[in-house]
């Protein structure tokens, strides 16, 4: 990677390829058959073709590429961690979960259709998630550990867990580790599953490289939820395009609210410290990574 790279654009370009890889996974409500449901297809573009960073998607490509992987080849498993991620979205926002009206500035699923099909919705795009997993050139052996990973971490174990922790967590004041264990589950394991995902697209990674590269998501992980506590205190409903302050209306255990608020954000600026010496660990340009790690502790929504 040059002097000259600037983040920005390597994102920009990144955040179009991966919105074309999933409009072309997506089902399209004009090429269906008449027997499958139009409705639920156009949901699940409107809940997944909305925007976002994709930093999940940007992470497969990042490693893949770090450790020499072609980009064909990991469309197929950064559409995967974003459609576990939209589906986990769509739940999370129902009337049983967060109950949130906004979601990126627009009504949510169950707000632009209603409860019951963004439950389907979540159901289906988690489904197609495996689907579009295993539709790559991959060897099947890459295939498996790719799979396995990705449900461990959406799972009772990871990102499932983590969530139904957060619910049981409303209204209790959690001790800091509680609250860390919380969001390893809920944000991280996603986050560690989307760089694991680029790696195993490698053909010759090794266990120590996989270690280094765990423990960069998992600093990673646990600072991009650290800031998005300190965000929800210091960013206003327009630029979070979601409702400022939802975190404190529901009572929630957040960082700055144990931590307080200066507190929270070197937290988070020392995760992305640990995060950068793993990268120093490995033999590889790792430069789009450590920016990726910067980026998540400076942006605004």
């Amino acid at each position: 990677m040059s002097d000259n790279f600037i983040l920005a654009d390597w994102i920009a370009i990144n955040q179009t390829r991966i919105e074309q890889a999933l409009s072309a996974r997506l089902p399209d409500s004009k090429h269906l058959d008449s027997l499958t449901s139009q409705r639920l297809a156009e949901a699940m573009q409107y809940s997944t073709l909305n925007g976002g960073k994709r930093l999940r998607a940007l992470l497969v490509y990042a490693t893949g590429q770090a450790l020499g992987v072609e980009l064909e080849q990991l469309d197929s498993p950064a559409s995967a961690a974003e459609l576990i991620h939209a589906y986990s979205l769509v739940h999370d926002d129902m009337p049983i979960m967060d109950d949130d009206d906004l979601r990126r500035g627009i009504p949510t699923c169950h707000k632009a259709y209603d409860d019951a099909t963004a439950l389907l919705v979540g159901d289906a795009l988690q489904t197609l998630a495996f689907e579009v997993l295993c539709n790559n050139e991959l060897a099947p052996s890459q295939q498996v550990q790719m799979v396995k990973t990705l449900a461990h971490q959406s799972g009772v174990f990871g990102m499932a867990g983590g969530q139904a922790i957060d619910l049981e967590s409303v209204g209790k004041r959690l001790n800091l580790n509680e609250l860390q264990g919380m969001h390893e589950l809920k944000t991280g394991a996603l986050i560690r599953a989307s760089v694991r995902l680029g790696a195993l697209a490698a053909k010759n990674v090794t266990e120590s490289e996989l270690m280094a590269l765990d423990n960069y998501a998992y600093a990673i992980g646990l600072a991009f939820q650290v800031q998005d506590d300190v965000l929800d205190v210091t960013a206003d409903t327009e630029i979070l395009g979601k409702p400022q302050g939802s975190d404190i209306a529901q009572n929630k255990p957040t960082y700055p609210a144990l931590l307080g608020l200066e507190a929270a954000q070197q937290k988070a600026n020392d995760l992305i410290s640990d995060a950068l010496a793993e990268l120093n660990k490995l033999p590889y340009n790792t430069q789009i990574l450590a920016a990726l790690a910067e980026f998540v502790v400076k942006r605004k929504n």
